[in-house]
C-alpha cells in the first residue's frame, strides 16, 4: 500500500516536471505557479521515495548473494552483515516517509488527552463510558503505560458523564489516535426488566498533549472561576471553592477540573486539557485549508460519526471504517485491544485517505 501511493507521487512527479518545462504553461503565470507549488510539496517525498528504491535494490541483490551456497563463508557474512545495516537503513526511511506522508505521524510518541463522554443513551450512556475508562486502563497497563485522571463527573446512578485523562508512555498516540469517534453499545441495561437491548453512545476524543511552547495563551484570553466541588447528584463534597472553571474567551473552550483538593493543582489541571484542546483545534484548521484529504480525526473528524459498534448478545466487536469484526467482546473489554489496533496499523487508511 505504501508502495503503491509513493509510486503514483512519484508518478506526478514527473508529470508536474514535463508541464512546468512546457512553453504554454510557462508563458501562464497563474499555471506555472500551481505546478510549482504542487511539485514543492511532495518533492521531499519523492527524495526519500528514490533512496528507498536504492536500498530495497540493495537488499534484495544481497538477499541473492545468500541464496548461492557456493559463496565463501566468511563473505557471506559480511552480506549478511550488511542486509541488517540496509533493513535498519530502511525502517529509518520509512519513519520519515510517513512523516512525510501523515504529518500527525510528528505527534506519535507525545503522550495524550484522552475525553470520554456519555452520548444518548442516558444512565446507560453514563455506565458504558465507564466500561471504556476502565478498557482504556487495563489496556494501558498492559502496555506499561500510566493513567492519570485530571477531571470527572460522575452519575447518581453510576458511571461517568464525562472522564478526561492523561495517558503518558512509548507509541501512546500511535496507537490510540484511532478511538476518536462515537463508540455505540448494544445490550440489555441492568435496570431493563423486559430483557430489551438498548443501543446507547459514547464519543471519545483522543489529542495528543502539546508542549508548552506549542500553544500560547496569555492571562488576558482567560475569564478564570471557582466554585466548590460537588459529588454524584450535585451535592457538595468540599467546604472551599477548590473547583476551577476556564473559559478562553477567543475560542469560547470551557474546561473544568474539581478532582483535586488544591485550587492550584485543579488550575493546572485545567490547563492541560485547554491546551491539548486548542492545539488540536489549532491543527484541524490548518489541515481542513490545506485538504479535505487529511483530516485530523477518522472519516470525516465529526465525533458523532459511528467508528465502533459493541454488541453484547452476539459478543461482537465491529470497526466500522476498516469494516473488521471479531467475537472476542469481553476480552478485548478487559483490555485486549492489539488485535484490533494492530489491524487499523495494518489496513494504514490514514496513509491511503
Amino acid at each position: 500500500m505504501l508502495l503503491d501511493k509513493l509510486d503514483s507521487i512519484k508518478k506526478r512527479g514527473d508529470e508536474l516536471t514535463k508541464l512546468m518545462s512546457d512553453p504554454h504553461v510557462i508563458s501562464n503565470r497563474v499555471k506555472h505557479q500551481k505546478y510549482a507549488k504542487e511539485y514543492t510539496d511532495i518533492k521531499d517525498v519523492i527524495k526519500e521515495y528514490e533512496k528507498y528504491r536504492e536500498v530495497l535494490e540493495d537488499i534484495s541483490k544481497n538477499k541473492e548473494i545468500l541464496s548461492n551456497p557456493d559463496e565463501d563463508k566468511d563473505f557471506l557474512e559480511l552480506v549478511e552483515s550488511e542486509i541488517s545495516d540496509l533493513e535498519a537503513k530502511k525502517g529509518t526511511i520509512e519513519d520519515d516517509l510517513r512523516v512525510l506522508l501523515d504529518p500527525e505521524a510528528r505527534d506519535w510518541n507525545k503522550n495524550i488527552i484522552m475525553e470520554i463522554r456519555g452520548g444518548t443513551g442516558g444512565d446507560e450512556a453514563s455506565l458504558f463510558a465507564e466500561d471504556l475508562f476502565r478498557m482504556y486502563s487495563k489496556y494501558a497497563e498492559k502496555q506499561g503505560w500510566k493513567i492519570e485522571v485530571l477531571s470527572s463527573h460522575l452519575r447518581e446512578l453510576g458511571g461517568f458523564r464525562e472522564v478526561v485523562f492523561a495517558v503518558k508512555g512509548k507509541d501512546v498516540y500511535r496507537r490510540l489516535r484511532f478511538e476518536s469517534g462515537t463508540h455505540r453499545v448494544q445490550r440489555v441495561p441492568v435496570t431493563e426488566t423486559s430483557g430489551r437491548i438498548h443501543t446507547s453512545t459514547v464519543t471519545v476524543a483522543v489529542l495528543p498533549e502539546p508542549e508548552d511552547v506549542e500553544v500560547a495563551i496569555t492571562p488576558q484570553e482567560l475569564k478564570i472561576d471557582t466554585y466548590r466541588a460537588s459529588g454524584a447528584g450535585g451535592q457538595h463534597v468540599n467546604k472551599t471553592d477548590s473547583a476551577v472553571r476556564i473559559t478562553h474567551i477567543p475560542t469560547g473552550m470551557v474546561v473544568e477540573c474539581q478532582d483535586e483538593r488544591s485550587q492550584h493543582k485543579n488550575r493546572v489541571q485545567a490547563m492541560r486539557v485547554l491546551r491539548a484542546r486548542i492545539l488540536h483545534k489549532v491543527k484541524d484548521d490548518q489541515q481542513k485549508q490545506i485538504s479535505q484529504d487529511r483530516r485530523k480525526q477518522i472519516g470525516t473528524g465529526d465525533r458523532s460519526e459511528k467508528i465502533r459498534t459493541y454488541n453484547f448478545p452476539q459478543a461482537r466487536v465491529t470497526d466500522h471504517r476498516i469494516n473488521f469484526t471479531f467475537h472476542k467482546l469481553q476480552a478485548f473489554l478487559q483490555g485486549d485491544m492489539d488485535e484490533l489496533i494492530e489491524a487499523e496499523l495494518s489496513a494504514g487508511f490514514k496513509l491511503e485517505d
